[in-house]
């Protein structure tokens, strides 16, 4: 079940969000945005994504986590369709915030359904999909920006296709009034800290390569990889500290060191560990969450999660405006490092169990 739930974040996270940062170039270019302006198409995603998780676990209890998630499924793949149809900015914004929206309904109904590191993972099929086909796709061409968003549309169509039927009701559990088992708060700012911070590398890594005139080869090379690194990520150990580290050091790697190898590592790194923080988080909040609340408690950190996501992309992207798209790489190692020292403190510092996984 895990496997074909999976698919649920390839579609809402890995297509329905993280593909933008490959589309970016392309429709800034095309349609003579700023990075600022860019970036508020993240925002505008994470906007979606606040209020999705604001409204999860209503509507939870009304219909179920079966039909939550598969509603979820079909608003990002009808967004994705959106987004390709239009070049009004009003229009791209409310399609972008859509897929957000489902994407919180997707992962919320998903992670509490199939709390594996396989469900998480399944982001990286996404990216790497992404990834090995629309910079060839966009190749000279920046005017195809709505074609990729086409096929991204077709793709989670087929993802909401597959997953339709692995989704279950999971056995009800009563809640016993106690209080959480373990204190959640550090492990909330750290959360914050890294939505705020982890979103603008990936938002913006397109428009870095572009930057440093790389070539479409070594940005495919570059995404497929990031894509293949979330992939292999069930297969480590989970300390989100560690992880928040890596992703600082990786972003400022990048920025170091620009060369086409060592980007590809920055890359690969930063796909290694980067879900492996909302994978962690979820295992902390199941241990730490009464019985019979968990799908409230893991709305709530999604919509910190969210907040933090909904304002890093747009404050990047006025910083890279002035200063250069290196500016996000920056931003990136400064707010995860950050998260880094707070979650080093708290829960957050643990490895999970290999049968926590």
């Amino acid at each position: 079940m895990s496997a074909r739930l999976a698919l649920g974040t390839a579609s809402a996270l890995g297509l329905g969000r993280f593909a933008y940062g490959l589309i970016l170039p392309a429709m800034t270019g095309d349609l003579h945005w700023d990075l600022a302006r860019a970036g508020t198409m993240t925002t505008a995603n994470g906007l979606g994504y606040l209020v999705g998780a604001l409204a999860a676990a209503a509507v939870v209890r009304r219909v179920g986590l079966p039909a939550t998630f598969r509603a979820g499924m079909v608003l990002c793949a009808l967004a994705l369709a959106a987004t390709a149809a239009t070049t009004d900015y009003a229009a791209l914004f409310a399609a972008r915030a859509v897929a957000g929206f489902g994407g919180a309904l997707v992962f919320i109904a998903g992670a509490v359904m199939a709390p594996t590191a396989v469900f998480f993972a399944g982001t990286g099929v996404g990216i790497a999909l992404s990834g090995a086909v629309v910079p060839t796709l966009l190749a000279g061409r920046p005017d195809r920006w709505p074609l990729a968003w086409a096929v991204l549309a077709v793709a989670a169509g087929v993802a909401a296709a597959v997953s339709w039927g692995a989704t279950r009701e999971p056995a009800p559990v009563a809640d016993d009034g106690r209080p959480p088992k373990s204190p959640l708060w550090t492990v909330a700012v750290a959360y914050l800290l890294f939505a705020a911070g982890y979103i603008a590398y990936i938002t913006f890594l397109s428009a870095y390569l572009a930057d440093r005139d790389a070539t479409t080869a070594q940005t495919a090379l570059t995404w497929t990889l990031l894509g293949l690194a979330v992939v292999a990520a069930p297969k480590l150990q989970r300390n989100m500290s560690l992880a928040l580290g890596i992703i600082a050091a990786a972003a400022l790697l990048a920025l170091l060191a620009p060369v086409p190898p060592t980007v590809v590592l920055s890359a690969v790194a930063y796909g290694a560990v980067f879900m492996t923080v909302p994978a962690t988080v979820t295992g902390l909040v199941r241990a730490g969450a009464p019985p019979g609340r968990v799908t409230g408690v893991l709305a709530a950190f999604t919509v910190v999660f969210a907040a933090g996501q909904m304002a890093g992309p747009w404050l990047a992207g006025l910083l890279a405006d002035r200063t250069g798209p290196g500016a996000s790489l920056v931003w990136t190692a400064a707010l995860c490092g950050a998260a880094s020292l707070v979650a080093a403190v708290g829960p957050g510092r643990r490895q999970l169990a290999p049968g926590r996984r």
